[in-house]
């Protein structure tokens, strides 16, 4: 009869800084779990197993985040966990003990770098509802200029036009009627 022994465990999380391939620093949490199918070789072939399996994914950990920007640190999580998984699966392997799983926890930003993202996209939002705004005042204008030419053709169309902006004004309950005048009645008035 064989014994197999099967230690789980799970490596405290592991914080490091790290330089992004675009030169930014970055705090990371990440947790490494693993198990020893060999406790012999465990012991034998590394002086402490725990503490060498530590550093080989902080140091996995960060040549990964250093091959990669910051947008595709962020973006794709799983990506840079996967990598680092199976470059310590392989190196590993010899010691006794097997990685089950590598996964980030935490990206952590510069306050002033948070700061300086938040600026951007604010003014990005900004520059894109100004774009609209103008937007809408061309084609405001251009829907004037069509109703100006067709009001123009029919001198009934403008009466009739003229009666509904005072019906809309007689409507609102107010005690101020406005009446237009074209500058040739004015003209008429005062002579």
């Amino acid at each position: 009869m064989s014994i197999i022994w099967t230690l789980y465990d799970i490596s405290p999380y592991i914080f490091l800084q790290a330089l992004t391939k675009d030169s930014l620093t970055v705090s990371v949490d990440a947790v490494v779990y693993y198990k020893v199918y060999d406790p012999v070789w465990a012991v034998i072939n590394v002086a402490d197993y725990d503490t060498a399996t530590r550093y080989l994914a902080a140091t996995t950990l960060r040549n990964a985040l250093g091959t990669r920007k910051l947008t595709e640190i962020l973006g794709d999580r799983p990506a840079v966990s996967s990598q680092v998984f199976i470059n310590m699966k392989q190196m590993t392997r010899e010691w006794g003990v097997k990685v089950v799983r590598v996964e980030i926890k935490d990206i952590c930003l510069p306050l002033q770098l948070q700061k300086a993202m938040a600026a951007e996209a604010e003014s990005s939002r900004l520059a894109n509802a100004k774009i609209i705004v103008a937007k809408s005042e061309i084609e405001s204008t251009r829907n004037l200029q069509k109703a100006t030419t067709l009001l123009m053709d029919n001198p009934l169309c403008m009466q009739l036009r003229y009666l509904q902006s005072l019906h809309m004004i007689s409507g609102d309950k107010t005690h101020t009627i406005v009446f237009p005048f074209s500058a040739e009645m004015l003209r008429k008035i005062f002579k």
